[in-house]
């Protein structure tokens, strides 16, 4: 999700083919106007809102609409930005965001569960700037990111990491990760949640050599988006905290995640604990919801996507 000043929120689609605006015109936090402003598209997750244009993030594809809330019952054709990205499928999609320097990051997993990808922009985290299009990368070692944010003081990266599977049901942790600068390491397909070396790929390295997570989340939670919480309407306890959705596991005997994860820091931007923000996706071992991004209103409430019930939940806080 992507929302723009002017309030329309943009939302992607991981297994469709469609790239949706929507407005509340009452204001009374619920679609009153649902816009289709792409289709045609291959797996168009992520999307981006700057300077009045639309990015759209396909598997290999980062495309735009310039001036998109002039015209949202016709928005016309995406313009093509930057089409080198790999067109693998396994961890294709992407989510995409804008950097406080004003360029786009563009993660890009890994093509498989766990090997060591021949091509040096898997497992990586990109940046683009869509002006000159030139591509770089930034972040390595990452097996599969699917969110990202800055910190709203000293503006560093952070993101979540999904672990490899069939490791077990207790390991590997997926990780929130922390970059406090560019061209660091993060261990894959080496090192998994900063202590635990692959069966097959560990011995070429020690784990020592790569930068450990900031918090484990635990296996196979995947995590996917995250919000810095900046707003005044939730207690003053929830200001500069991590917010992150735990989409759940897919291959664990008992299942876990499926929840909103809060992950506490000090002033130091250390992680002193994590807890559950909001949770009852998972009733009884079985998941009626699946939490996949975070977005932050100007009210101060928050959006929450979910791609399995289809909906968008706003939670907010009263006395």
């Amino acid at each position: 999700m992507a929302l723009s000043p002017d309030g329309t929120l943009f939302v992607g689609t991981r297994d469709g083919d469609k790239v949706y605006a929507i407005k509340d015109l009452n204001g009374d936090h619920k679609a009153d106007k649902i816009y289709t402003v792409a289709s045609g598209l291959k797996s168009p997750n992520g999307v981006a809102f700057k300077d009045g244009d639309l990015y759209i993030a396909e598997i290999s594809r980062i495309s735009k609409i310039s001036n998109i809330e002039s015209k949202l019952d016709n928005p016309g054709a995406t313009e093509t930005i930057y089409d080198k990205y790999p067109t693998e499928g396994h961890h294709g999609w992407k989510y995409i965001a804008f950097g406080p320097d004003g360029k786009l990051y563009v993660p890009v997993g890994a093509p498989c569960n766990i090997c060591e990808p021949k091509e040096e922009v898997f497992a990586s985290i990109t940046r683009l700037d869509v002006k000159t299009k030139k591509m770089e990368i930034v972040q390595k070692g990452i097996r599969n990111s699917v969110g990202m944010a800055w910190h709203p003081d000293n503006k560093q990266l952070w993101f979540t990491d999904n672990g490899r599977d069939w490791l077990g049901d207790d390991q590997p942790s997926c990780e929130l990760n922390h970059a406090t600068g560019d061209n660091q390491n993060f261990g894959y397909p080496y090192c998994h949640q900063g202590d635990i070396a692959d069966p097959e790929f560990g011995p070429k390295h020690n784990c020592s050599e790569f930068i450990a997570p900031a918090q484990k989340l635990g296996a196979h939670v995947a995590p996917l988006g995250l919000e810095f919480y900046t707003g005044k309407q939730f207690p003053s306890n929830y200001s500069k905290q991590i917010l992150v959705a735990e989409h759940g596991s897919w291959n664990r005997k008992v299942p876990q995640g499926y929840r909103i994860a809060l992950v506490d820091l000090d002033k130091n931007q250390q992680v002193t604990s994590t807890s559950i923000f909001a949770e009852g996706w998972l009733q009884n071992g079985k998941a009626w919801g699946r939490p996949v991004d975070i977005e932050q209103m100007p009210d101060g409430s928050i959006l929450v996507s979910d791609d399995y019930a289809n909906v968008i939940y706003r939670i907010s806080y009263q006395l």
